[in-house]
């Protein structure tokens, strides 16, 4: 099969397309004919082997995972023994963080793993870019308990996990502020937010208005900036580790204070939250904003691209059919 494929640590370049042997589906696991994956931060990250102290985890020379790509979409191609959740000819999306593989033309999958059924309608292409930025803000706003009624502001709001805050904390029934640039207030807007901010020409620290949870989802701002802003006990979530990696250890001190508090959630991978955001997408809640597409062949732009820092929503790439 053809795979974008990294042996070392590096920029953009050190991805290859090259013919690999296709992924046998074992007991329990399911193969999947990836049609689009995605070129996300986690991706680069893990190309880019940074920050440099989590190749403990990437592996500390070279990288563990060569074939990259944690999002996706497909079709079941074939099942192994005792699958009975998914069978040959569905179309599949999920998730597969750590284990990677996406960037190639079959993936496996375990049958209980970060996967379900694409809803109708929905295209391949759709279906892809909708679980790794969501299944970040979800955590961020299940740990926050965000109910209906709060007021929650979406720092970084046109990003992969920003866009997808936006809409997940509206679908609870909060009223959400996102900033972004002047260029996507309308955009912002029709994700849904209550209220936008254009980061140009206003700084939404000063402006008055008060918050129960900040939701950093760029990482360009800090608990100790965004601390006048918050309510009696808000709370502050950051999709980075903060200046000086700060989040992590203010998570570890500020609930002792019992005041306004950082709160670091860990991601967790599931079939319910792709199941939750499957439900979000058939209700009409939920869509992923979409910026560019490329086909597999171009994956070093597309990781130049999202290098860049100009994405906007999700990079998408077509595996082909």
């Amino acid at each position: 099969m053809k795979a974008a494929v990294h042996t070392r640590y590096g920029p953009p370049s050190v991805v290859r397309i090259l013919d690999v042997d296709t992924p046998v589906a074992g007991p329990d696991h399911v193969l999947i004919r990836v049609y689009a994956t995605t070129v996300n931060r986690t991706d680069c990250a893990y190309r880019a082997g940074r920050p440099t102290p989590l190749r403990v985890v990437y592996g500390p020379v070279k990288p563990r995972a060569t074939i990259l790509g944690n999002e996706f979409a497909g079709e079941i191609a074939a099942v192994g023994p005792g699958v009975s959740r998914f069978a040959v000819g569905d179309r599949v999306f999920g998730y597969n963080e750590g284990r990677f593989g996406a960037h190639a033309e079959y993936l496996v999958m375990r049958q209980d793993g970060p996967l379900a059924t694409i809803p109708a309608d929905v295209g391949y292409e759709q279906a892809a870019p909708s679980i790794e930025g969501s299944h970040y803000a979800l955590s961020m706003i299940r740990a926050a308990k965000v109910l209906s009624g709060q007021a929650v502001l979406v720092n970084g709001a046109t990003g992969g996990i920003g866009s997808a805050a936006v809409q997940l904390v509206k679908a609870l029934g909060a009223t959400v502020t996102g900033v972004c640039g002047p260029e996507h207030l309308e955009l912002v807007r029709g994700l849904g937010a209550d209220h936008v901010i254009d980061y140009t020409a206003a700084d939404f620290t000063r402006d008055g208005r008060t918050y129960d949870v900040v939701i950093d989802a760029v990482g360009k701002s800090s608990f100790g900036v965004c601390k006048p802003v918050l309510r009696d006990r808000g709370m502050y979530l950051s999709s980075e580790l903060g200046p000086f990696s700060q989040n992590p250890v203010l998570a570890l001190v500020t609930p002792l204070l019992r005041g306004k508090k950082v709160l670091f959630p860990i991601p967790r991978q599931s079939q319910q939250i792709v199941e939750y955001v499957k439900g979000l997408i058939e209700a009409g809640t939920f869509r992923p904003v979409i910026d560019r597409q490329y086909p597999l062949d171009e994956i070093v732009e597309a990781y130049r691209y999202v290098d860049s820092g100009q994405k906007i929503g999700n990079v998408v790439i077509g595996v082909g059919k």
